[in-house]
């Protein structure tokens, strides 16, 4: 597992996956099955596996945290990169970092939160940062999470290491984002953090990297889409991206965590069993049915392409 600290590199290295966490029948993490699952990332060439909100890391106990990185840890590569979450409150944060200072995990992504100020946030940062003795990443939706200008001080002062950037806006570049870019100067420590939804409208002012959730499903176009980024080509890109959306489309009318858990195990990846709460499995034969052949879909589209059809 990579061990070292995170640099601009890193970022456009693979699509950062957001793996959901399968579980055995009782609720707990499933060795067996999370290794399908990264076996089936690792074989479209993804070696950047995120943990966060499609892993519910937002409920999990922090009791059960060392448990967690166990399991997100075990199949891992030697050079594979895994990223733990931390929060999304800052004392949860707090004793999360206790048990990463003692991993050799080089970061952790912040977890969004509501019912904050932006100066709050930065100055959490910062503390948590400092406790850690490491750099992190930060994740938000909304523009009054944290402030563009104390962003870019903190990526500045080695506070951060990545911003993950989830807003979505009516214009390109929202104007948050151009904003962000205005303040640091350029966007190689900026990552998109909606996937293929977005990526190729942020691909115009220079972000290169982005996180994938439906790419678990069609990991091989999810990296066929990024080297196309990466090399400007943004009308394979687009292209690309269409394969994405039916997915999208479903994680976004019925929740894209919960769907995402469903789809893994409907393409018949791993059996990501019983998701933890507060969230709850799909449900419902015409739903269930409906994903089952989204998801089989884009896994079929995925193979082809990898195999050159």
């Amino acid at each position: 597992m990579k061990t070292t600290p995170v640099t601009p590199a890193d970022l456009t290295a693979s699509v950062l996956a957001l793996p959901p966490l399968a579980n055995d029948a009782d609720g707990q993490p499933s060795p067996a099955r999370n290794r399908a699952i990264s076996a089936w990332l690792q074989s479209a060439g993804v070696s950047s596996f995120l943990y966060g909100g499609c892993a519910n890391f937002f409920n999990a106990p922090v009791n059960d945290y060392p448990a967690l990185l166990d399991a997100i840890e075990a199949p891992a590569r030697v050079d594979d990169w895994v990223i733990p979450s931390i929060g999304p409150d800052y004392g949860k944060a707090r004793d999360q970092i206790a048990v990463l200072r003692e991993r050799d995990f080089p970061t952790a992504m912040l977890l969004p939160l509501l019912q904050v100020t932006p100066e709050g946030v930065a100055t959490g940062l910062r503390k948590l940062s400092d406790f850690y003795g490491k750099p992190l990443m930060v994740f938000f939706k909304s523009a009054d999470y944290v402030r563009a200008r104390d962003l870019a001080a903190l990526l500045a002062d080695g506070v951060l290491c990545c911003v993950e950037y989830g807003i979505v806006g009516a214009s390109e570049p929202e104007p948050f984002l151009a904003e962000l870019l205005a303040a640091t100067g350029d966007a190689s420590r900026i990552i998109d953090g909606l996937g293929e939804r977005t990526v190729v409208g942020n691909a115009r002012h220079g972000l290169k990297g982005f996180t994938t959730g439906s790419g678990l499903v069609g990991p091989h176009l999810s990296m066929a889409l990024l080297r196309a980024v990466q090399a400007g080509d943004l009308a394979t890109a687009a292209e690309l991206r269409e394969h994405f959306l039916p997915l999208e489309k479903m994680r976004g009318a019925h929740g894209p965590i919960p769907v995402l858990h469903e789809a893994v195990r409907l393409a018949g990846i791993a059996d990501t069993g019983p998701i933890s709460p507060f969230f709850s499995n799909c449900t419902g034969d015409a739903l269930l049915a409906e994903l089952e052949a989204v998801a089989g879909t884009l896994k079929a589209k995925s193979l082809a392409a990898a195999a050159g059809g």
